[in-house]
């Protein structure tokens, strides 16, 4: 991987908040850089970060320091430049596992923060570090994503921890629909608490025997909710790709975590992906026999299409596609290319990218 020119970007980013606009929408610039340099697209960063930091906004400063004792008190109120000060110190004090160890079961319960972007930042931060970027950006860019997990702090209402024997893609179809799919996340997952059979759908879910067991069933959440999109992301094009990228983003976080911590990390993100598959996804899918049918399997399939999601710039499209040409890579099933492909189609791509 291209550590200097991810790292050239992280610094470039250091200055801007993790949200931007009165809509307060996510800054994906990292997320979008690091995905883009690991698949071979480090020639390419320079311009898109040119486009993308245009519209983002300074990083809020500090202005009252959060310290051990309060942490509790502080997650979910916001505080930005606090919570950002605070993981500086964090991460500038001790090795970085050994910090996200330390924060990652305390912030796993809010982890629907800034709609699951706390957790997705922080995962592609910690894939740089396993693959190798050791430098003060990287470990900088991880303490980022876990001030945003904590300052945006956010619970699933009424979850419940999987017990049933349900495998990951059949426990998703289960999952009931909100019966007003309208306004903001905070009116969407305020009507789950009086859904009927939503607690039981979460708890349908097999419960894992052992972490393996608890990877297996993530990556096959990441593998159903991937395949998914290309039947349902057409309800909430943007929304709708953290069904993916949000489990995906704990699957590649696993190998830094103690493993006693990975049974619970599937919980948690199992929640957040069926409580936005519950508030956003339509309740009939389109027809797999209406849509296009998936580019045929080859040697350069995945190539071409990480190539036109590159090429489209959106930050949503690339991060998704990352996702998808995983899932294919790891299950063959053409219908996750078919979903990247989608995606070029459901989101406009950014003017001047």
């Amino acid at each position: 991987m291209d550590s200097a020119t991810l790292n050239e970007a992280y610094d470039r980013f250091s200055g801007t908040g993790p949200e931007w606009g009165e809509d307060q929408l996510t800054n994906h610039g990292p997320m979008a850089a690091e995905v883009l340099v690991r698949r071979g697209h480090a020639d390419d960063v320079t311009r898109w970060v040119d486009f993308y930091i245009r519209r983002l906004d300074d990083l809020p400063a500090s202005s009252s320091r959060i310290d051990g004792g309060e942490w509790r008190e502080a997650l979910g109120n916001g505080r930005i430049g606090d919570w950002t000060a605070f993981f500086a110190r964090e991460v500038g004090q001790r090795p970085w596992r050994e910090a996200l160890a330390t924060w990652w079961p305390r912030l796993l319960p809010g982890i629907v923060a800034g709609a699951t972007h706390g957790v997705i930042r922080t995962g592609h931060a910690v894939r740089a570090l396993l693959a190798g970027d050791q430098s003060a950006a990287a470990v900088t860019e991880l303490g980022r994503g876990l001030a945003f997990w904590a300052a945006r702090a956010l619970a699933v209402p009424a979850a419940a921890e999987p017990s049933g024997r349900l495998a990951a893609a059949a426990a998703l179809e289960s999952v009931p629909r909100i019966p007003d799919q309208s306004g903001n996340v905070a009116a969407r997952f305020g009507q789950l608490p009086g859904l009927p059979g939503w607690t039981g759908s979460l708890a349908a879910l097999r419960a894992a025997a052992n972490p393996d067991e608890a990877r297996e069933l993530l990556a096959g959440l990441v593998d159903a909710a991937s395949v998914r999109y290309l039947t349902e992301g057409h309800a909430s094009p943007v929304l709708l790709v953290h069904t993916a990228t949000a489990p995906n983003a704990v699957l590649h976080t696993l190998p830094a975590l103690p493993r006693e911590m990975w049974a619970a990390s599937l919980s948690a993100v199992w929640a957040a992906t069926a409580a936005i598959t519950s508030t956003y996804a339509p309740a009939r899918p389109t027809p797999r026999d209406e849509l296009p049918a998936a580019p045929p399997p080859g040697a350069t399939v995945v190539a071409d299409v990480v190539d036109r999601a590159a090429a489209h710039g959106d930050e949503h499209v690339i991060k998704f596609t990352d996702t998808a040409a995983e899932v294919y890579e790891r299950t063959g099933n053409v219908d996750a290319l078919a979903a990247a492909i989608r995606i070029t189609h459901l989101i406009d791509a950014p003017r001047q990218a």
